[in-house]
């Protein structure tokens, strides 16, 4: 049976999809404050992205723990009101004339320990809600909307920024995830009770996760491809804006257009997910779309203010895409070969790593467009990120299938 005819998923779905777009819009507009109101320097724009994802490496473990300790949905709800009251403190600040950078970098922060509490709680509640034989269904609609907010909330909030000013902007973000909350309080599907673990202690449970994951070769490499890439995706993100806006003379508009027509690259890898796992199998289209997309972000540093604007959309609408395509087929595969009980240890301890590496990337970015200037920092991201991918292409993703991973799990 579709997922279109079941009714808590779509509530699940309508509001990750609010959710998504006004996330989408505060990822662009706070970089377009920090830069245009507050004048922040390359290092202040390296801080206040690894604000945004320092909560991974904070409190990423134990979050995990908390999760399997707890009923999912609640965590999530608690978890969207909370990032909606402090994405809404900052246009009431502006209002008042009292916005500093301190207090979007304290936003930032506080607003990633929510999400990291969100996203694993979602990941961990997904087979739940639809099964495991419907995963990879369930994570191509999930993505779709975020491949679809990326398009439109960039230009949506690039317009906004530019004709009612960048705070106003946040303002979608917060209520998007007011309605997210909303649509999450309409689930009916009980969800089983929350484990009662025979041993506890926070130490020995974290333990019990990260043996898991780095003792499994193939949830191994993922984590080294996609720590790896997002520690340059962090050094990428702080500069990238500063390239566009200083380096490229381009205005606020045209930095939100550039964003949403390179996330047309996103839509099309969540609407071609199934394709590739059903032409490819799930291990293959993990490490084959990292490798034959991540190497057109090389092309993102050769963009220019004229017709070279073209180099730049297509690197990142690749990637984009290539991004998307892996997401699906490796979270689905992860989701799909753990145990129930350690599915929110699971993914707290990669997501440990792999959205740890934001934080440490954004301040090595930073430091690097403060000491050897924007565009070679810019280069120095895009040729990290294209070597990603060889984690797992020398993996036994290339040469096992996902049933030879399964059995590995049930014996150990």
């Amino acid at each position: 049976m579709s997922l279109w005819s079941h009714r808590d998923f779509r509530l699940l779905w309508a509001g990750d999809t609010t959710s998504q777009f006004g996330a989408t819009v505060g990822r662009t507009v706070l970089p377009l404050l920090a830069v245009g109101a507050l004048a922040a320097t390359p290092f202040e724009m390296g801080v206040l992205s690894a604000a945004a994802s320092a909560a991974f490496l904070l409190i990423g473990l134990p979050a995990g723990v908390w999760v399997d300790r707890l009923s999912r949905r609640p965590v999530m709800l608690v978890a969207d009101f909370a990032r909606a009251a402090l994405m809404l403190s900052v246009p009431v600040a502006w209002w008042l004339g009292v916005l500093t950078l301190t207090q979007l970098v304290v936003v930032a922060l506080l607003v990633g320990a929510a999400t990291v509490m969100f996203d694993i709680a979602y990941q961990s509640y997904l087979p739940t809600l639809v099964g495991r034989d419907q995963l990879v269904e369930g994570n191509s609609k999930l993505e779709a909307s975020r491949a679809v907010a990326q398009v439109s909330g960039p230009a949506v909030a690039g317009g906004v920024a530019q004709g009612l000013g960048a705070a106003n902007g946040v303002l979608a973000t917060g209520l998007g995830y007011l309605v997210s909350a909303l649509f999450l309080l309409r689930i009916r599907t009980p969800e089983p009770p929350p484990r009662t673990p025979e041993q506890p202690g926070l130490k020995r449970e974290i333990a019990e996760g990260l043996r898991f994951v780095f003792g499994h070769r193939s949830l191994r490499a993922i984590v080294g491809c996609t720590g790896t890439a997002n520690f340059f995706g962090g050094i990428m993100t702080a500069v990238l804006v500063l390239f566009m806006v200083r380096e490229l003379g381009l205005s606020e508009g045209v930095v939100g257009a550039v964003f949403s027509a390179a996330g047309i690259g996103g839509v099309l890898g969540a609407l071609t997910t199934n394709r590739w796992n059903r032409r490819f199998g799930q291990t293959t289209a993990i490490w084959l779309s990292a490798l034959v997309t991540m190497p057109f972000g090389l092309l993102i540093p050769l963009g220019g203010p004229d017709w070279r604007l073209a180099p730049l959309v297509v690197g990142e609408a690749v990637v984009a895409y290539g991004v998307i395509v892996y997401n699906i087929a490796q979270v689905s595969y992860r989701q799909s070969i753990c145990p129930d009980r350690l599915l929110g240890r699971m993914n707290a301890s990669i997501r440990f790593v792999v959205w740890g590496a934001l934080p440490l990337g954004g301040l090595v970015g930073g430091a690097l467009g403060e000491g050897i200037g924007v565009t070679p920092t810019l280069w120095v991201a895009v040729v990290g990120q294209a070597l990603a991918p060889l984690w797992v292409v020398f993996s036994p993703l290339r040469t096992r299938s996902e049933g030879e991973e399964r059995e590995d799990v049930a014996v150990t």
